[in-house]
């Protein structure tokens, strides 16, 4: 008869059961294992599924017992974590004991249980909703955006179709100068800081801020040289935080033009009809549905640090190791999207993301508890909405929606999203919530 020694609690979420069972439960199971390794098995002397049973028996007889052995215990120990309302986390690990009962398994089942999860009160958080209005001014700068992304460049001071460009022969915010340059930090040249006919566009933030500084104002053909404080936390650990001396020779200075603000221009956008109102009408749009994203945002991360705060949870070791594998293979994919040909075999340590790993976690029970005690589970409809309002900001809504709808993990993704929707939803109508006015402009400048 199989039995169950006792469940014993190890810690906060540790536990072990002592599982235990006779040796002849095995013996059926054990004769149908070999029988079945006896039609494939190979051995010297003997046609295939010709081997005798009992020389089977000797070879592979311990190595079938044993793995009978570790099945049944683990059969034995998810019947008892059903009868016993236990929520395991993974796969127990099972150690088979030595007893002194050769007719007797007995194994230890070390495992984790889900922690009891105490929710906060939601009536205390203060959230603030963000309100953004998309007027003219938005949409004109937008507009303008749009038209730099377009421009085509002349060289200054020569007569073209557009003009010369002005009187002023001198690099501005916009215009785009080649350059010839070296760098060195003590009078030594250092690796990346040499460059012939080097392109770029003043003001678009490309390079560091004290060197198109001292590239504003040049002439063609001047020769200048300036010092330059590589920041703190510049990507080149080798370079930061160091002063090094550049010399720089520029070659050509164009300025740019744009195109007008015609029906040209807007076809140029893929506006088929309705000329430039129609375009101002997608942009709104846009902006409008940008907005919404960006406010969202920033209201979900709220009521996330609300959660965690508000709430008290262990998290399961075996949990907090899965995640941290999963964030090095996140890692390990984004180097190789990045072209790292070491990408594989970078040695990244689990304990870098210890941090991160452990918050994900924490976030990610509480959410599910939330959940599973207030009913918020996803609708298919809210699925069905979700994917029809991403779908609105491509050209072809409908390819899509079929896109989504064509791979079981993109839905997934949708309904991860709306699943934290309605878990926002549910706590802002219990928190005390602000409204504040924000500018597009600084909208955008919080990053999200």
């Amino acid at each position: 008869m199989s039995t169950v020694v006792e469940v014993e609690n190890l810690g906060k979420l540790e536990r072990k059961m002592v599982l235990s069972f006779a040796r002849a439960e095995l013996a059926q199971e054990k004769s149908v294992r070999l029988a079945k390794l006896s039609k494939t098995v190979r051995m010297p002397g003997f046609r295939p599924g010709k081997v005798p049973m009992k020389v089977i028996e000797r070879q592979y007889g311990p190595q079938v017992e044993l793995e009978a052995q570790f099945d049944r215990a683990a059969r034995l120990f998810f019947e008892v974590a059903r009868e016993q309302s236990l929520r395991v986390v993974g796969q127990p690990q099972l150690q088979p004991r030595v007893n002194d009962e050769p007719e007797q398994i007995v194994f230890d089942a070390l495992f984790e249980v889900y922690p009891e999860i105490t929710i906060g009160d939601f009536s205390k958080l203060e959230l603030t909703r963000i309100q953004t209005t998309i007027g003219e001014a938005e949409i004109d700068r937008t507009i303008n955006v749009l038209r730099e992304q377009r421009a085509h460049f002349h060289s200054r001071g020569a007569e073209g179709a557009h003009g010369a460009g002005g009187e002023d022969m001198t690099a501005r915010d916009g215009d785009r100068v080649t350059a010839d340059f070296v760098g060195t930090i003590d009078g030594v040249e250092f690796a990346g800081g040499k460059a012939d006919d080097f392109v770029f566009v003043l003001g678009q933030g490309r390079m560091l801020p004290e060197f198109e500084q001292a590239v504003r104002g040049t002439t063609v053909g001047q020769h200048i040289v300036f010092d330059l404080t590589f920041p703190e936390d510049y990507n080149n650990k080798e370079l930061a935080g160091k002063l090094a001396q550049f010399s720089l020779t520029v070659r050509q200075i164009e300025w740019p033009h744009l195109p007008e603000l015609d029906e040209a221009f807007a076809q140029s956008l893929g506006i088929g009809e309705g000329g430039i109102e129609k375009m101002r009408g997608d942009i709104r749009q846009n902006l409008e549905r940008e907005v919404k994203r960006r406010a969202s945002a920033m209201l979900k991360n709220q009521v996330m640090e609300g959660l965690l705060s508000s709430a008290h949870v262990d998290v399961p070791r075996a949990l907090l190791e899965q995640e941290q594998l999963r964030l090095v293979e996140m890692a390990r994919q984004d180097m190789e999207g990045r072209g790292m040909a070491n990408a594989r075999s970078m040695p990244i340590s689990p304990d870098m993301f210890l941090e991160q790993a452990t918050r994900r976690v924490k976030l990610g029970l509480i959410l599910g508890e939330v959940v599973r005690t207030q009913h918020l589970a996803v609708k298919p409809e809210q699925v069905e909405a979700e994917i029809a309002d991403l779908a609105q900001s491509y050209q072809d809504p409908e390819e899509i929606k079929r896109w989504y709808k064509a791979d079981r993990a993109r839905q997934e993704g949708v309904e991860a999203a709306v699943l934290e929707d309605n878990v926002v939803e549910f706590v802002c109508a219990r928190a005390t919530l602000q409204d504040k006015a924000l500018s597009f402009e600084e909208l955008t400048a919080a990053g999200l």
